[in-house]
């Protein structure tokens, strides 16, 4: 049976992500816990120093599966390591990147492959976005709030993540609509709040809210809460 799968909507280990974090490391296999820094393209080191002084205080050891180029990816033994991994955690950055590394390649089949076992898999902003059918990213430069679509890793279909969704990410909507059209379903994810799929359904998660917004319809979600209408990932 497939793992936990944790769609983060940013600011990721800081307090308030207690909540989703725990039921991850409740939730991780036997085998190394990872993380997985690709987004982080700038500062991967430091993304892994504070996910394992977070995780640490949670009980938790990690180290890093090192995914920071295509041909990591592609690495046969970069995926035996994967496979065997109880635990992954896509941290934020580049919405892009993610995407770039990782789709199609053996280690993100090796990936599946664990949680399709049990494994614990999440991903917070560019990760989440990842997770997903399609991944938003800049429509130009400069410019932020513009977007558009980009066809991602599809674990969790027909959908995209608007991360950061109480702080910036609501303003991505007109853009991702004219991208993805009126009836492809968005999922707002407020800072240091995720939507957790675990028992076959999603639950919010966290400090804040969960927003799913298709065509002229917008239904909210908070801690606890069940959410209705979101779609079941992909199970091998």
């Amino acid at each position: 049976m497939a793992g936990v799968l944790v769609l983060n909507g940013g600011d990721e280990f800081h307090r308030g992500n207690e909540p989703q974090d725990e039921a991850l490391r409740v939730a991780a296999l036997a085998g190394p816990a990872y993380v997985i820094a690709t987004a982080a393209r700038d500062a991967p080191e430091a993304a892994m120093r504070t996910a394992q002084r977070w995780f640490a205080g949670l009980g938790l050891a990690i180290t890093e599966l090192r995914l920071r180029t295509p041909a990591d990816a592609r690495s046969g033994e970069i995926a035996a390591q994967a496979a065997d991994g109880g635990f992954f955690y896509i941290v934020g950055g580049d919405p892009g990147r993610v995407v770039q590394v990782l789709r199609d390649s053996l280690t993100w089949k090796a990936i599946v492959s664990a949680w399709s076992g049990g494994a614990a898999l999440a991903g917070s902003s560019a990760g989440a976005m990842a997770l997903c059918r399609w991944t938003l990213v800049r429509a130009a430069f400069p410019g932020h709030t513009r977007r558009r679509a980009m066809d991602a890793l599809d674990l969790v279909p027909d959908c995209a993540v608007l991360p950061h969704f109480d702080a910036f990410g609501e303003r991505w909507i007109p853009s991702a609509r004219a991208a993805l059209g009126s009836e492809a379903l968005l999922l707002g994810l407020d800072e240091r709040t995720a939507a957790a799929w675990s028992d076959g359904r999603w639950t919010a998660m966290g400090r804040g809210r969960v927003t799913l917004l298709r065509s002229d319809e917008r239904r909210v979600f908070g801690p606890g809460e069940h959410i209705e209408g979101m779609p079941a990932p992909h199970l091998a």
